[in-house]
């Protein structure tokens, strides 16, 4: 008999926030007739060895290689059997009544195909993130330009459901029968931009994507050393694939500044981090 959720973690380096992650999540599954699956990515941390048996009910599966955050997460849906999927990042920290709440909200309307919830920061703010728009060529100028409000749909109440356009990977609920229409993650992300095109492909599925007012802790950025140039070449290269997917047949006139803009933020970000390094190197103090 299949289950009623699967949540699926996808772990590399982050032994001690996948830890408390589990914890929280053994909690908020109490009553529910779920799964909890850790893929991890070759982890030097000894995470598998260490929290394989603390968490005995967990299904750990150990790949040999990183084979990225959307390859990874395919690996346990495919090996899962559930009504809905969660895809949960391991720097989360999921209250006791979010699952419970989400899949009754899920459960009440057969349209909704995902659910996103209030990600809290460490300071106990929401984060925007939480709600998004998809990135658009005029969303994705508005933003990198400085203005904010459309893409983090900021119109929307926190404390109200609300329909969004995109729903966070750090916290992604999923109906298996809308994932079966629309396929599972783009394996040509390797880290960012899946969660935005499985949000996009689900709503032009014509299912609904939805903010609820249940909270997690995001430890946003934890599980990832955004200060490397690894990260800056997969951030905007996740972009730029999104862009050529859904937006490639646009006229030049459209595409060509959104792409020059992604290109140039890239470059100030790079350069802004080695201006950084360079800094410490002289300074190593200040």
């Amino acid at each position: 008999m299949a289950k009623k959720i699967s949540i699926v973690i996808v772990s590399y380096n982050v032994c001690q926030l996948l830890d408390e992650c589990l914890q929280s999540v053994r909690r908020a599954l109490e009553g529910i007739d779920g799964e909890v699956y850790v893929v991890d990515n070759l982890s030097k941390d000894g995470t598998v060895e260490t929290l394989q048996p603390r968490h005995p009910d967990v299904h750990f599966i150990a790949n040999q290689e990183n084979v990225g955050f959307a390859r990874a997460n395919n690996q346990a849906i495919r090996m899962s059997d559930s009504e809905y999927v969660l895809l949960l990042n391991p720097d989360t920290v999921v209250y006791e009544n979010t699952l419970k709440g989400v899949l009754a909200f899920m459960d009440e309307h057969p349209e909704a195909g995902g659910a996103g919830v209030r990600m809290l920061m460490r300071n106990g703010k929401p984060a925007p993130e939480s709600r998004r728009a998809i990135p658009t060529p005029w969303v994705s100028m508005l933003k990198m330009l400085g203005f904010t409000k459309r893409y983090y749909m900021s119109r929307l109440s926190w404390d109200e459901p609300g329909r969004i356009e995109v729903i966070s990977g750090a916290f992604c609920l999923l109906r298996r029968k809308a994932l079966d229409q629309v396929g599972l993650l783009d394996e040509d992300y390797f880290m960012y931009g899946e969660d935005i095109d499985l949000s996009y492909r689900l709503l032009k599925g014509g299912w609904q994507n939805w903010y609820l007012p249940y909270d997690i802790i995001h430890y946003k950025g934890e599980s990832t050393q955004k200060s490397s140039f690894r990260y800056v070449h997969v951030f905007y290269q996740a972009m730029l694939i999104f862009f050529n997917k859904h937006y490639g047949h646009l006229s030049i006139f459209f595409s060509l500044p959104v792409k020059i803009a992604i290109y140039s933020r890239a470059i100030v970000a790079f350069v802004q981090m080695m201006t950084k390094r360079f800094h410490h190197f002289l300074y190593p103090r200040s």
